[in-house]
């Protein structure tokens, strides 16, 4: 009685594992790439605080390091109401 059929010597149960591992390791050698397309660099340009906002920030800035910055509650409670009521 024969248990094995024809040709079975050449079975391998863990080949395509063999292969995927084999696959990896090509992986592994890969670095990561970021490309930025010319649109997005426009738009980070754009984006960019103008000579009139910098010179506020540094305004605020300057009151804060004073300790004569005084914040708005009012103003400060009706924006964060207008956010959430748009949403």
């Amino acid at each position: 009685m024969k248990i094995n059929g024809p040709n079975q010597s050449n079975f391998n149960p863990y080949k395509n594992q063999i292969q995927k591992q084999s696959e990896y390791a090509k992986d592994v050698n890969r670095k990561d790439q970021l490309e930025i397309s010319s649109q997005a660099k426009q738009l980070l340009e754009s984006e960019k605080p103008g000579a009139k906002r910098a010179a506020y920030v540094q305004q605020i800035k300057e009151a804060v390091d004073a300790g004569e910055y005084k914040v708005n509650h009012e103003k400060t409670a009706q924006k964060i109401i207008d956010f959430w009521s748009k949403q």
